[in-house]
C-alpha cells in the first residue's frame, strides 16, 4: 500500500494516505515499520496536525477528509465526531441515539478509515473497552487505551 507519509506516534507508526489534498486513510502500522517523510505539502500538513494532537489532546483538526460510507456509517461517524474530548459513549448509547443496534454501531466504528481524526476510540463497551479497528487484540487495545488516556479518560 502506498502511503504519502509514515509518522512515528507515541504508540507506533501511522500510515497516511492522501488523494487530491484530501485525507483518505490512516492505518496503524507495525512498530517495526520505518517512518517515511511526507511526499507532499498536504501530507506534511496532516502529519503536523497529528503531531500537535499527540502533544495536546485539545488540538483541533482542520484537514479535509474524503471517504466512502453507507448512510448508517456516515451517521455513526458524525456522532463520533460530536463526542467531546475527554468523554466516551458506549456502542449502546450511540445505537439508541441513532435508532440502531450496538452491533451495527460497532461495525461502523470498525469500518472507520480515518481513526484518531474521526475518534472511534471514544466509543467503548458498556462494561469495558470494546474493540478497536475490528479487533480486541492486545496491540489494538493498547493503542485505544493510549488515545483515551491521552484525552484524560482512564479505562
Amino acid at each position: 500500500m502506498d502511503y504519502q507519509a509514515k509518522l512515528s506516534a507515541p504508540f507506533g507508526v501511522i500510515g497516511i494516505r492522501c488523494k487530491d489534498n484530501l485525507l483518505i486513510n490512516i492505518d496503524f502500522l507495525s512498530s517495526s515499520e520505518a517512518p517515511q517523510r511526507a511526499t507532499s505539502a498536504f501530507a506534511e500538513k496532516v502529519c503536523a496536525e497529528l503531531l500537535r494532537y499527540f502533544e495536546n489532546p485539545d488540538a483541533q483538526f482542520s484537514i479535509p477528509l474524503k471517504y466512502t460510507a453507507t448512510t448508517h456509517q456516515q451517521k455513526v461517524w458524525q456522532a463520533m465526531l460530536a463526542i467531546p474530548r475527554g468523554q466516551t459513549r458506549s456502542y449502546g448509547e450511540l445505537a439508541t441515539e441513532l435508532h440502531s443496534c450496538a452491533q451495527a454501531v460497532g461495525q461502523a466504528c470498525g469500518a472507520n478509515p480515518i481513526p484518531i481524526i474521526i475518534p472511534c476510540h471514544r466509543v467503548v463497551g458498556r462494561a469495558g473497552l470494546g474493540g478497536f479497528m475490528k479487533s480486541t487484540g492486545d496491540t489494538t487495545l493498547t493503542i485505544k487505551r493510549w488515545l483515551l488516556a491521552h484525552e484524560g479518560i482512564k479505562r
